[in-house]
């Protein structure tokens, strides 16, 4: 009787189970749900980047940069621009970061903020500023920028970069993939200058704040923009610093009305200081030699690659030049084709011939230039400020 009713039992199991077939669909539906479910997560937690992940950004940003631009190798310039960079972002709302400060050795009148506090000016740039007030409103304009994360949380609002895990290879890293790809579009972003109208409103009005926080004129920066809405005057493209929307004209006005609604009333321009340091002018923009790869060709040494082939008399990519390209820096290689037509019609602006102090040409030695400030000897530094 207990083996035919564990018989009957059986039977009874086998009858009923649905077809294996029926069974390995079920499973499938459930691993898709599981799939779904966990890339869902990782697009969320894609939002989240670090303290530590946004500086390995910011590195692999310079990175590229120095690659470039190649770095000027001075150590009183270098030792200068850190000092009053360091005074300004101990005073920011993110004292704490790594802040470095770099000068890259290009006529090209511009600078660049590279997430995680790496700040970048270019010799041109310094070249073309008279006074130490001047280089503070620039300084703490891209310091503004970096405390503010605005280049990071403008890709994940725009929701720039996604990654699902199909996408990485067996034994890949998921999350280093994201974060290769992310900086892939944090660089584009940075060389172009892709700022948006209220991120550029907010980094000036940062900047001449934090310039006048330590007692610098605040009409520093408005004499920068100044010299630059000059220098541009003739040229209808976009042009390195600040050259992005708003007009550069509507941005001195802004500022000219907070200073005076704020009573900003720094006063030091420590002109003797900078001219002491600072012993060389800008070029003029029609001097500049320029590099015309833009942004994808000097991010992933495609330029050289064509140079090589149009040497040999052959272009073996001719029939592929509408594919995507693995690995490009430029904007639709990284977003999947789908950045905005204003964004392509800048990156193919610089790709076709480049225009100056954006698409200058830099120097030979690539090393970067540390150099340390003393607690010391920026206290010594803050004094001269005010004499």
């Amino acid at each position: 009787m207990k083996a035919a009713a564990i018989l009957l039992s059986s039977l009874f199991v086998i009858g009923t189970a649905a077809p294996a077939r029926a069974q390995l669909g079920a499973l499938g539906r459930i691993k898709k749900a599981a799939d779904k479910a966990a890339d869902a997560k990782n697009k969320y937690d894609d939002l989240n980047i670090t303290d530590e992940e946004e500086r390995q950004l910011g590195d692999k940003v310079s990175e590229k940069l120095r690659e470039h631009f190649g770095v000027y190798q001075n150590e009183a310039v270098t030792k200068y621009v850190s000092l009053v960079g360091t005074a300004l972002a101990l005073s920011s709302t993110r004292a704490t970061l790594n802040w470095r400060f770099i000068v890259l050795d290009t006529d090209g009148v511009n600078a660049y903020a590279a997430p995680g506090g790496v700040v970048h000016v270019t010799r041109g740039l310094l070249g073309l500023m008279k006074n130490e007030s001047e280089l503070a409103g620039v300084l703490g304009h891209e310091i503004t920028h970096l405390t503010a994360k605005h280049t990071v949380r403008a890709i994940q609002k725009s929701k720039g970069v996604t990654m699902a895990s199909s996408e990485v290879g067996p034994g890949g890293n998921l999350r280093q993939s994201f974060l290769s790809k992310f900086g892939e579009v944090i660089f584009t972003r940075v060389y172009e200058g892709e700022f948006s109208r209220e991120d550029e409103n907010d980094a000036d009005e940062g900047g001449v704040r934090l310039a006048n926080t330590l007692g610098y004129a605040p009409n520093g920066m408005v004499d920068v923009l100044k010299k630059i809405d000059a220098r541009n005057g003739s040229r209808e493209d976009r042009n390195g610093l600040f050259a992005s929307h708003p007009a550069t004209a509507d941005r001195i006005e802004k500022l000219e009305k907070l200073i005076k609604a704020d009573k900003l009333t720094g006063a030091a321009t420590v002109e003797a200081r900078y001219k002491a340091t600072i012993t060389f002018d800008a070029k003029p923009a029609s001097e500049i030699a320029v590099d015309d790869s833009g942004a994808a060709g000097l991010a992933s040494g495609d330029k050289k690659k064509d140079d090589d082939k149009k040497a040999d008399g052959k272009d073996k990519d001719k029939d592929k030049k509408d594919e995507p390209k693995k690995g490009r820096f430029g904007l639709g290689g990284i977003t999947g084709g789908k950045q905005t037509q204003a964004a392509q019609q800048t990156a193919s602006a610089g790709a076709r011939g480049g225009v100056p102090d954006r698409d200058a040409k830099g120097g030979p030695n690539k090393s970067a230039l540390v150099v340390k400030v003393s607690a010391a000897e920026l206290e010594a530094f803050k004094k001269g400020i005010a004499s």
